[in-house]
Formats: structure tokens, sequence, C-alpha cells
């Protein structure tokens, strides 16, 4: 009777890695989609500073 206590104990550790890595999976596809959009924006704005500097020399 005990193994299936330490099973099922097991198997409830299992599943929390499991969901652990899930989440841990989305915060970092996350991190890397608004590190992307930071770097887009960063550019565009380092674009606009160039042709204004450009111009104005």
């Amino acid at each position: 009777m005990g193994i299936w206590l330490e099973l099922g104990i097991f198997g409830l550790v299992f599943v929390f890695a499991f969901w652990q890595m899930h989440d841990v999976r989305k915060a970092q596809e996350h991190t890397r989609q608004q590190r992307a959009r930071e770097k887009a924006a960063q550019e565009v704005t380092d674009n606009a500073t160039e042709k204004a500097s450009d111009k104005s020399t």
C-alpha cells in the first residue's frame, strides 16, 4: 500500500515539474518577443536619427 502513496507523490512532483518547465518556456518566449520588439523600435529610432543628422549636414 505504501508504494502507491510514494508513486502518487512522485507522479505529482513529476507533473509539477512539467508544469513549471511549461511556464518557464512561455516566459522565455515572451522575453524573446519583447526584446525583438524593443530592438526593432530601437533600430527605427536609430534610422530616424541618422536620417535627421544626414539632412542637417
